[in-house]
């Protein structure tokens, strides 16, 4: 229902998790569930009337306790930097990690972005795109309106990359080891930092960013964002996936993307009066390391610990390369349909890291 209502008005279901005093007893209760609390016998029933009462408290107890955990990690590696000669003068902690602030500002930004959307939709009429033209017209129109030339090189040209772009040369190299769909994602990357930066500036001035290293991380998501929307048009991608009935393998092809590129942006299907399913993705490490997360659906991901082991996104690292499906209902009693399957980067050839990762959507 609050699904429907957000969508009705156009508000971020964030709005109602914010407010609603389950989702902040859910939180409390999650903080403490660290053995930093073992030792104190506080009742759900006491949890549950402190937020009634107080939930302004009840937030600056969650803030407060995201800062000491952030204090943890700083210490830790400054632990880690000065055992190896690698602390600087000066270096200060933020107030949370680069990623979290940029999943963060995603989530509260509902994962859609009109005006990227719209410069996706320009450079198509401009380059004059077509399907089976996308690599040569976006290599003709870097050169014609930046004067970039695209290179495609040995991979012993670009040892530990797999692309370069020096701005002084005006050359963007990039590793024979790309496959296409991933060429073609740098090329509209690089189409986007050049044509669009002050865009990308604007976005990343936003009050959420407290270091330039979240800045700069968020002009990357931004720009990969564009990406998405050139190699998969907004239009003829929702009419494709209703047709297909949402089948990531089948779009995958069609859009001759990969199995993540189709499943995030399933998620920034949010146009008004023309949206697609709302849906929720993960992607995580074999540990457990949560590195890209964003809930259109309404599922709450842990914010301080690690996701339910049991959830089929840590399943598919048991088969790989195959889709693992999972039907899973939620202590509040909601149910969610899920797949996952787990990816494989690009890497540097045989003798560069091989890391392999599960991407989760539903």
């Amino acid at each position: 229902m609050l699904i429907q209502v957000a969508q009705l008005f156009a508000v971020d279901l964030g709005f109602f998790a914010a407010e609603g005093e389950a989702d902040l007893s859910r939180d409390l209760h999650e903080v403490l569930s660290d053995p930093l609390f073992d030792a104190m016998d506080i009742s759900s029933a006491e949890l549950k009337e402190m937020v009634a009462q107080s939930p302004s408290i009840a937030r600056a107890l969650l803030a407060l306790y995201g800062a000491y955990r952030d204090a943890q990690h700083s210490a830790t590696t400054l632990a880690v930097q000065v055992s190896e000669g690698e602390a600087q003068e000066g270096t200060e902690p933020t107030p949370q990690s680069p990623s979290e602030e940029v999943n963060d500002f995603i989530q509260a930004s509902g994962n859609y972005f009109p005006d990227l959307e719209e410069a996706a939709e320009r450079l198509w009429q401009r380059a004059a795109l077509s399907e089976n033209s996308i690599q040569d017209k976006l290599i003709l129109a870097l050169h014609e309106h930046h004067g970039v030339k695209v290179e495609i090189v040995p991979w012993s040209r670009l040892p530990g990359a797999l692309r370069r772009y020096d701005p002084k040369k005006r050359q963007l190299l990039l590793s024979e080891l790309l496959p296409t769909r991933s060429r073609r994602f740098q090329l509209a990357h690089q189409w986007c930092l050049l044509e669009h930066g002050e865009l990308l500036d604007h976005h990343a001035e936003d009050p959420r960013f407290f270091s330039a290293a979240s800045r700069s991380l968020a002009r990357v998501s931004l720009a990969n964002y564009f990406a998405g929307a050139v190699l998969m048009p907004y239009g003829p991608f929702l009419d494709a996936a209703k047709r297909e009935r949402y089948d990531v393998d089948v779009l995958g092809r069609r859009y001759r993307v990969g199995f993540e590129q189709v499943c995030h942006r399933l998620t920034t299907l949010r146009r008004p009066k023309a949206e697609g399913i709302p849906f929720h993705m993960l992607r995580i490490d074999v540990a457990g390391n949560i590195s890209k997360r964003f809930s259109g659906s309404g599922i709450r991901f842990a914010r301080f610990g690690g996701a339910c082991p049991r959830w089929n996104v840590f399943q598919a690292f048991m088969t790989p390369g195959m889709i693992r499906v999972q039907v899973g209902q939620m202590p509040d009693g909601r149910t969610f349909f899920c797949i996952a399957r787990t990816i494989q980067r690009d890497s540097g050839g045989y003798h560069a890291p091989q890391p392999v990762m599960a991407v989760g959507l539903g």
